[in-house]
């Protein structure tokens, strides 16, 4: 997949799944389409005991494609094998302008990190070479990368659409 990848991470409850949420409306509002990779570190299943494909799935299928209406969900049982990396999983991916991926912090893709004033932990930006942006709802000195207010998405939205296209 050569669709530009851009990364939003933080520490828990630092509002990255907002902040990206509000990234997604302001691209998709500039006529962009844009996909998401969210990282969770618990099983994924948007399937339900009783259902018949999670009847499937149980029964040993490898994949099962859930479809209908507007959408679909395509399930993959991991099995013996190990969690795919973000590259296999984008792979998998239908082309788009780009795709915002909350988590992976350690993958090597750039990434912006969030920051809230009360959940001051350690800043990844000063051990993570891959964080060239923080968005933040308090001011941070002595960074030597771009610090965005955290409601400035408008800006937030510019600074990643021309670095993923420099």
């Amino acid at each position: 997949m050569n669709t530009p990848v851009f990364g939003v991470v933080g520490w828990k409850n630092s509002g990255k799944t907002t902040l990206t949420e509000r990234l997604v409306s302001e691209l998709t509002d500039r006529g962009l389409t844009v996909s998401m990779v969210k990282h969770t570190h618990h099983n994924v299943d948007v399937d339900r005991s009783g259902t018949d494909s999670y009847r499937h799935r149980m029964a040993g299928a490898q994949e099962v494609m859930l479809a209908g209406g507007s959408r679909f969900a395509l399930m993959h049982e991991y099995r013996s094998q190990p969690e795919f990396e973000l590259d296999e999983l984008l792979s998998r991916m239908a082309p788009c302008d780009l795709v915002l991926v909350e988590g992976f912090k350690k993958t090597p893709i750039p990434k912006l990190e969030v920051r809230r004033a009360e959940r001051q932990t350690s800043l990844l930006a000063e051990e993570n070479p891959s964080i060239i942006a923080v968005a933040s709802d308090y001011e941070i000195d002595g960074l030597d990368i771009p610090v965005f207010h955290l409601n400035d998405i408008s800006s937030i939205a510019d600074f990643i659409w021309k670095y993923v296209h420099d």
